[in-house]
């Protein structure tokens, strides 16, 4: 093929997004899989996931799948790729499997930074079923967390804001905390009348306890008019701000006008009590830092930066945007569970 091709991939905890781009930014085909990340499945079984979807790609674009990499660059951008070793590892084992000629691997953050912000840096906050954030700086230089939990002394996203609900609910049916109607809301979720039943169906094993992540949109429906969930939602608020505190003040950016992306599914659940606040307290650590909830799916970052590495021009950058945004919005339809009417 005379125009290179970029392999993008967008590999989460959920799902897995993998696009085929033109270098002149013509988006080929965009196709959707199961979770990727290898630290849930293991290097070769990441591996697996993303060769059953290239060739799905392939198939669409009406490519064939030669010996050789079709693609001139590859962009693998996962989640549970938090440190220099696991990049080293995956990136072996992707370019031994010939996924594309010059192989990329980096944390999913950093589609979330491309996609999110106009020239590449800046800081980037990820808060979906967990968080992390990244900063760059625009001679390159980065600033990084492990993001494993609460070993390396994280908190926030879905899980860790549904078990705070969790705990806050249980605690008001004892008698140890305040009235929450969490009390109500939480066991209401899954069906159940009181928090005791919850605890019980979790420590039986009959609802798994990864599911608190459906807490979320009950916390921040309830923190309009209830003290304890609003009190959730400001310490999420105060974590994603001291992310990037802290990556501004590592990448020496704190009075520079940076881009602040932030995505996930918290950020973009459209909570203006949640965007508010990271807000205000933006303006207190980093005056003229600007924050913005990317519209632009991570997937498009991914693209971005393999046109970055084949030198493509703004307009090809632009086409790539605006078609992989067109592309992302038909599959998400496409994929909406059907109800039966007509």
């Amino acid at each position: 093929m005379s125009v290179p091709l970029v392999l993008a991939i967008d590999g989460g905890n959920s799902k897995t997004d993998l696009a085929l781009v033109q270098a002149d930014g013509e988006v080929l085909s965009l196709v959707r899989g199961p979770l990727s990340s290898p630290h849930h499945l293991g290097v070769d079984g990441c591996l697996g996931v993303l060769d059953d979807l290239l060739a799905k790609a392939l198939a669409e674009a009406g490519l064939l799948n030669g010996d050789g990499p079709v693609a001139e660059v590859g962009q693998l951008l996962l989640a549970g790729v938090d440190f220099p070793s696991e990049e080293q590892e995956m990136r072996a084992a992707a370019t031994e499997r010939r996924l594309a000629s010059r192989v990329s691997v980096g944390n999913d953050t950093f589609a979330v930074l491309r996609a999110g912000t106009g020239q590449g840096w800046g800081v980037a906050v990820v808060c979906g079923a967990g968080i992390n954030c990244v900063g760059v700086a625009p001679d390159g230089r980065q600033a990084r967390f492990p993001a494993l939990g609460s070993i390396t002394g994280d908190w926030g996203g879905g899980y860790d804001v549904g078990l705070e609900a969790v705990s806050a609910a249980g605690r008001r049916e004892d008698g140890r905390g305040e009235r929450p109607s969490l009390e109500q809301a939480v066991p209401a979720q899954f069906g159940l009348g009181t928090p005791t039943e919850l605890a019980e169906a979790i420590h039986r094993g009959r609802i798994a306890i990864r599911r608190v992540i459906e807490l979320a949109p009950v916390v921040f429906r309830e923190a309009a008019s209830d003290p304890v969930s609003a009190s959730i939602v400001e310490r999420l608020a105060e974590e994603v701000v001291v992310l990037v505190r802290v990556a501004l003040e590592r990448l020496e950016l704190t009075d520079a006008p940076v881009e602040v992306a932030l995505g996930g599914g918290l950020m973009q659940s459209g909570n203006s009590r949640l965007i508010k606040a990271v807000e205000a307290g933006l303006r207190k650590v980093a005056p003229a830092a600007t924050a913005h909830v990317t519209s632009s799916p991570p997937v498009v970052g991914a693209a971005l930066l393999g046109l970055d590495e084949l030198d493509a021009g703004t307009e090809a950058q632009e086409r790539a945007r605006r078609e992989l945004g067109e592309s992302f919005e038909r599959m998400e339809i496409e994929m909406q569970p059907r109800d039966g009417r007509q």
